[in-house]
C-alpha cells in the first residue's frame, strides 16, 4: 500500500517560507495572492495487512517522527498500490 502524509503548520504558527513566497509573488506583480501556506508531503510504501492497519501505523509514524504535534497538523491518505 502507499501512504501520503501532508504536514502543515497549525493556524497561527508563523510560516516563514510561505511569507517569503507571498512577498516574492507580490514583487513579481501577483498582488492578489493572500494566505500562502506551505505543505510538506511525505510518501511511503508499506507492507500492511489492511488499510486500517496501514493508517494506524502511518499515524503513529507521524506523531512520533514525521510531524511536530506542537506546531504542525497532518493528514494521512492510504491508497492501494
Amino acid at each position: 500500500m502507499k501512504a501520503r502524509v501532508a504536514i502543515r503548520y497549525r493556524p497561527g504558527v508563523l510560516d516563514p517560507e510561505a511569507r517569503a513566497i507571498e512577498k516574492a509573488l507580490a514583487n513579481l506583480g501577483f498582488t492578489g495572492v493572500r494566505g500562502v501556506a506551505r505543505t510538506r508531503i511525505i510518501e511511503l510504501e508499506l507492507e500492511a495487512a489492511d488499510r486500517e492497519a496501514a493508517e494506524a501505523e502511518v499515524r503513529r509514524m507521524s506523531e512520533e517522527l514525521l510531524a511536530n504535534p506542537v506546531i504542525e497538523t497532518y493528514s494521512v491518505t492510504i491508497a492501494d498500490r
